[in-house]
């Protein structure tokens, strides 16, 4: 789904990618080859080769979060600077905090093997959200923007890749309900996220709030988000050592 979400950028008709798409896939993929490397060394159980990859989200993890944080101000900017709202601007901040708070408490779960791992392939379905947007709006005939008069397609694209998330997330909630709920809090997250947009859009704030994040330094952003996450990751783990110990 990634790779259809990313098709056009690449190879589509005006394919002409920026330094910034480029940062993103590029991230967006060792995340995702990570998460999909840790299953084949949890099913082959080499457990030790696990933990020590495992480390790896110090310097993953930060990179990430703060990519997605450049990602949305450096978006933002772009409309703000037309006088415009980023009709993207809550799909793209609200799910970089989100995803940063699910590697967190992924890793402060670390010793809950079932948590832990739930935490983290959670972050997967909001990838798989917003690529199946892009995927319907790319390639799906009645969801894909044509002009100005299909402008409206946008929301129903971003309905649709909602339900169908949840309906994924769902079954892995109940394919295993006592240890899953990490699944659960995701699909409800993409509720939180429509309702949070439907408010700022009926205030009409919408405009403002693209000013306000377009306001900020792209660079900055990043920096700032990379110390902090990275930060919060280091003393979690040094506070649940010493505890341990």
């Amino acid at each position: 789904m990634s790779i259809t979400g990313f098709w056009n950028i690449y190879f589509g008709p005006e394919a002409d990618p920026t330094f910034y798409q480029n940062l993103h896939v590029v991230t967006t993929f060792i995340w995702l080859g990570l998460l999909l490397t840790q299953l084949i060394y949890i099913e082959s159980r080499r457990n030790s080769l696990h933990r020590r990859l495992g480390k790896s989200i110090f310097i993953v993890g930060p990179i990430l979060i703060a990519t997605l944080v450049l990602l949305s101000v450096h978006s933002a900017s772009k409309s703000a600077a037309r006088g415009e709202a980023d009709m993207l601007v809550i799909q793209n901040m609200f799910p970089a905090l989100e995803v940063a708070i699910l590697i967190l408490l992924g890793f402060l779960f670390r010793k809950n093997r079932m948590l832990h791992g739930h935490f983290l392939m959670s972050t997967s379905l909001l990838f798989f959200g917003i690529a199946l947007f892009f995927t319907l709006i790319s390639f799906i005939p009645g969801y894909k923007i044509e002009g100005p008069e299909t402008f409206y397609r946008f929301e129903t694209a971003g309905i649709t890749a909602t339900y169908i998330s949840v309906a994924f997330g769902l079954l892995l909630f109940f394919a295993q309900i006592k240890s899953g709920w990490p699944w659960l809090l995701v699909c409800l997250l993409f509720f939180v996220n429509g309702y949070i947009g439907q408010l700022i859009e009926e205030a009409d704030k919408m405009v403002s709030l693209t000013a306000f994040i377009g306001s900020i330094n792209e660079y900055a952003a990043f920096l700032v988000t990379l110390l902090i996450v990275f930060a919060v990751l280091t003393l979690s783990f040094l506070k649940r050592k010493t505890t341990t110990i």
